[in-house]
């Protein structure tokens, strides 16, 4: 017997309320911007935006959302990939769903011949700062928004 592995899903009429229903903890609610922000944004930049349903033996576990190639600097100087935005549902969490999430955009990225995948996290004890560094992201020296700019080089 095969036990099914996590899968991203695109976002669908069929899935769009399981989509919205993923929370955080709520200790976490201030560091990451609900599904619904992530929905919104990805409607106004589409093309750029690429959210994803994380689906487990058919329950949602957790959203992310990667940039593909987002005007960073707002001038068109500089684009930049990575993750946007990842919510993995307050149950779910420590069940390796967010590195299953990380791993995925790496893998779209380097499909799509991309050598970088940035992310920010809000820093502070209460961020996810060990997660990204655990998975071999390394500050750049940058913030954006008040958050710490982490790139993770894709060989």
């Amino acid at each position: 017997m095969t036990i099914p592995a996590p899968r991203l899903e695109e976002i669908t009429p069929g899935n769009l309320d399981a989509a919205l229903g993923i929370r955080v903890r709520p200790d976490q609610e201030h560091a990451v911007s609900p599904v619904v922000k992530s929905l919104a944004e990805a409607y106004v930049h589409p093309g750029i935006a690429w959210p994803r349903l994380i689906v487990d033996g058919g329950r949602p576990v957790g959203f992310l959302m990667a940039c593909l190639g987002i005007d960073w600097y707002e001038d068109g100087s500089v684009l930049r990939s990575g993750l946007w935005r990842l919510n993995i549902a307050a149950g779910e969490q420590g069940k390796g769903y967010g590195r299953f999430a990380v791993e995925s955009v790496a893998a779209e990225l380097r499909r799509r011949d991309t050598k970088q995948l940035y992310v920010t996290w809000h820093p502070g004890p209460d961020g996810p700062e060990g997660f990204y560094l655990g998975l071999g992201f390394r500050p750049n020296g940058e913030t954006s928004g008040g958050e710490t700019v982490g790139v993770l080089e894709l060989d």
